[in-house]
């Protein structure tokens, strides 16, 4: 008996409906509704949840083939929504070119560096550029993080398609305008993100 009828048996004998056993284990009555029709597994956790509800092994549930499945699909989603919280994280991390003395500014006989709210060394018009261009990368960084955890799948594609984009951008823009060190440490972030890009699968 495949793990769809197995439950469907185990809420009718309890005399249970759908919407009844889906508050008892705390999800959705889709969720047990997609359960009950073999459309998709439950969570390893959920599994735990309804052994426990129904007095039964989760081996009596799932064939070990098939929780291995489970097991293996659960752990490459959470690397990959790590990965993802991870590459917000790093674009949040752009901050670091506001406050870093990555910026070079001439003091009479030789030249200190300071942050770029002290950075008057260059034009009015690369001052705005770089300005917008951390604020983006700040605000992506929190897009990044919020849509992961409301799962919103497609838009999170269009967003890391967005934030390598900004980030191969932003260093060929730094590079042009000479900010060698900025450069450098935005390259870095760079290289971080398209590394855990490939650790999640592409994200």
């Amino acid at each position: 008996m495949e793990f769809n009828e197995k439950l469907k048996e185990l809420r009718n004998s309890s005399g249970l409906t759908q919407e009844e056993l889906a508050e008892a284990l705390f999800v959705s009555r889709t969720a047990i509704s997609k359960w009950e029709s073999g459309k998709g597994y439950p969570s390893i956790d959920s599994l735990k949840e309804i052994s426990t509800f129904f007095s039964v092994t989760i081996d009596e549930l799932l064939s070990g083939e098939k929780l291995l499945s489970i097991a293996e699909k659960e752990n490459k989603s959470n690397m990959q929504n790590l990965c993802r919280i991870l590459i917000g994280a790093i674009d949040l991390f752009h901050f670091l070119l506001i406050v870093l003395p990555l910026y070079p500014k001439a003091m009479k006989e030789y030249i200190v560096s300071v942050n770029l709210f002290g950075y008057t060394e260059t034009s009015a018009f690369n001052r705005i550029v770089y300005w917008g261009l951390l604020f983006l990368f700040m605000g992506t960084g929190v897009t990044e993080v919020i849509v992961t955890q409301l799962k919103i799948e497609k838009v999170y594609r269009m967003i890391i398609v967005f934030s390598m984009v900004l980030s191969i951008a932003t260093v060929l823009f730094l590079a042009l305008t000479g900010e060698t060190y900025a450069t450098a440490l935005v390259f870095l972030l760079f290289v971080l993100k398209a590394g855990l890009c490939m650790k999640g699968r592409y994200c």
